[in-house]
């Protein structure tokens, strides 16, 4: 009897993996999606042709594993007793930075395999030089905030409640969490 529910709590925790790392992917993909397809306009506008959703699949795929990976490690847990401003905050300029540290490994090591050297390895983030990075920053800093309020909220209220809310029918939420129509 203890192995059939050792089991069946791997395959709880495998199933809410899998769901997690989908949950991520998805709105790494259309973040990174959204990054493409600004890109594209303004080269279209230049009569440059330039096309690559193949990178806003790869990154979120890759992204989203290493986020599983550093949201595992609660980097945070010491505000989890401040306000919800401060986790929400505190993860976007987070995942950020570790994003854009990780978007740069990731070139610089495929540009070594390929011969280069690590200066000319170096990608040039939003055009290039320090305004590019951190016009790239900062939209990608505005645009992981509503994925760690709604994760926030989710904890603080619960994941039942803030499903009801959102997804919920004609039913309407009191105070205390009761559904009644």
């Amino acid at each position: 009897m203890n192995h059939i529910d050792s089991r069946g709590k791997w395959l709880k925790r495998a199933v809410d993996e899998v769901r997690r790392f989908t949950v991520l992917f998805i709105y790494l993909w259309i973040l990174f999606g959204l990054f493409v397809l600004n890109e594209r306009i303004i080269l279209g506008q230049r009569g440059i042709g330039f096309s690559s959703q193949g990178f806003a699949l790869i990154n979120a795929l890759i992204l989203a594993k290493v986020m599983l990976v550093a949201e595992d490690l609660n980097l945070g847990r010491w505000l989890d007793k401040r306000p919800l401003i401060y986790p929400i905050l505190h993860d976007s300029l987070l995942f950020t930075v570790l994003f854009i540290v990780f978007h740069v490994v990731e070139k610089v090591v495929i540009g070594l395999f390929a011969g280069e050297t690590t200066s000319a390895s170096l990608p040039a983030i939003g055009g290039g030089g320090l305004a590019g990075l951190l016009c790239v920053a900062v939209i990608l800093f505005f645009e992981l905030m509503p994925f760690f309020a709604f994760r926030n909220f989710s904890r603080a209220l619960g994941p039942d409640r803030i499903n009801a809310l959102l997804f919920g029918s004609a039913c309407d939420l009191t105070d205390n969490g009761e559904h009644h129509t």
